[in-house]
């Protein structure tokens, strides 16, 4: 039987990946992010996040995901999937009031 992961409320930090995740029984098909706190950011280097360096995303992921990723996760995800990731996360470094002038997707 294989069961579906998928976070709820859906909302912008929602992503339906091109290329589900399959982790034993389980289909990861869609992945929340939150906003990471300066305790989730320990041990990185920010410009590289913010350049989408694959390294980078990989230990910050697992850290603001639902379902929580592992880095074995981020390292099997479809290369498009990870810079949607990647760009979502970008936009949390972003001001409020700036980031509320970005066209919504």
């Amino acid at each position: 039987m294989t069961t579906q992961a998928t976070p709820t409320p859906a909302d912008a930090n929602t992503i339906t990946l091109d290329e589900p995740l399959q982790r034993g029984d389980t289909t990861i098909a869609t992945i929340t992010l939150r906003k990471p706190r300066a305790g989730e950011l320990r041990g990185l280097n920010l410009a590289e996040v913010l350049q989408l360096n694959a390294n980078a995303l990989q230990q910050l992921l697992p850290r603001i995901t639902t379902p929580t990723l592992t880095p074995h996760d981020v390292e099997q995800l479809d290369p498009a999937d990870l810079v949607e990731l990647g760009a979502r996360v970008a936009t949390f470094f972003v001001r409020r009031s700036i980031r509320a002038d970005f066209p919504q997707t």
